[in-house]
This record gives C-alpha cells, sequence and structure tokens, in this order.
C-alpha cells in the first residue's frame, strides 16, 4: 500500500544516511591509508577520495535512471490495480532487487574519468583502483539513494568558492579566519536543496 512504502522509504532513507556517515568517518580514512604509499602529498589523496565521491554519485545516477527506464517499461506491461504509481511502483522494485545495479561497470567508469580529471595524478603515478572498495560502497549507496522520494545527492563544489558553514566544516589544518575554499574533503549530502550532512573543505 502506499502508506507500506512511505514507512519503507523513511525507514531506508534513515539506513542510507547512516552509511553515508559510516563511509566517512571510517572507509573514507582507510582509502586515505591505501593511497599514502602512493601519494605523499595529503591534499592530493583528499582530492582523489572527494573526486571519487563525487564522480561515484554522478555514475550511479546515470546508471539508475537507465535501470528505471527498463523496470517502468517491464512494469507498464503488467499493470495492477492499486493506486501507486508507475513511478513509484518502479522505485520500490529497483529498491528490493539491487542485482539489476551492475555496480562493476560503474566502478570501471569511474575509474576511468578519474584518469582523465585535470586535478588528480596521471594514471602512470597511481592506479586509482586500489581504492575500488570505497567507490563499490559509493556507487552502491549513491544508487540506492535514488530509490528515495525525493533522491538524496552530493553537492558539487568549486574550488576558490565562498566558505557555507551551513554547508560544511572546516577541517582541523584549515586557516580558519579564511573566506574560500581551497579544496573540498568530502562532499556535502542534499535533499532538494537542504543540506542533510554537511560535507568537509580546507580554506586557507
Amino acid at each position: 500500500s502506499p502508506c507500506q512504502i512511505r514507512r519503507a522509504c523513511a525507514s531506508r532513507r534513515a539506513c542510507l544516511i547512516a552509511r553515508f556517515n559510516f563511509i566517512y568517518a571510517k572507509e573514507r580514512l582507510d582509502a586515505e591509508a591505501l593511497l599514502r604509499p602512493y601519494v605523499c602529498n595529503m591534499e592530493v589523496v583528499q582530492r582523489i577520495i572527494y573526486v571519487a565521491a563525487v564522480e561515484s554519485f554522478r555514475v550511479a545516477k546515470m546508471a539508475f535512471w537507465n535501470v528505471k527506464v527498463s523496470v517502468k517499461e517491464t512494469l507498464a506491461l503488467h499493470p495492477c490495480e492499486g493506486v501507486v504509481s508507475l513511478e513509484v511502483a518502479a522505485l520500490d522494485y529497483i529498491a528490493c532487487h539491487k542485482d539489476l545495479y551492475d555496480v562493476c561497470s560503474s566502478i570501471h567508469e569511474v575509474i576511468c574519468s578519474m584518469n582523465m580529471h585535470p586535478k588528480l595524478p596521471c594514471p602512470a603515478e597511481v592506479d586509482f583502483i586500489v581504492i575500488s572498495s570505497l567507490i563499490r560502497e559509493l556507487c552502491r549507496l549513491a544508487f540506492s539513494m535514488q530509490t528515495l522520494i525525493p533522491p538524496l545527492d552530493v553537492a558539487v563544489g568549486v574550488d576558490g568558492e565562498l566558505f557555507n558553514k551551513t554547508m560544511y566544516y572546516r577541517s582541523f589544518d584549515s586557516d580558519f579566519t579564511a573566506a574560500f575554499v581551497a579544496y573540498h574533503v568530502w562532499p556535502a549530502l542534499m535533499e532538494n536543496d537542504a543540506v542533510i550532512v554537511k560535507g568537509e573543505v580546507v580554506t586557507k
């Protein structure tokens, strides 16, 4: 029923936000440790992980759109009685059938995108596959977040933007008097235009 779907969506939302926080608190730091033998500059390490997070969300959202189109076409061929819309039925179906998502393909796409990123080391210097575990978890999380109504997404920051205290925390090594963001450590989690979880930046 619509009421059951709303309750399930609210429960999923809480679990996914908790998962986002855990990745930030634990798996992000694990990825930093994996990169340090290859990259001695901590700023570059943090930039790599930030780009991995943003790209994982971008790629997973594109994959979700393709899966949703296919699921809606299939469900439209077998309509069922009830007041649930085709859109809601598709989202619920995808949330219950996570095997529809080819996460390995997304990991490959994220790494390819990172290899071409102008602010990251070239592939000859570091193979981003060393953080494939982090990318996999971010892709899975981002994909699942698209089944929510409304979906959750990350904010994409720009170096040099004005520091926004409602969206970000300053990293411990920041200049706390600086007004502008030098670079981003972790993206903020958004629901429409509202900040659900603050991200982290370095100001200098």
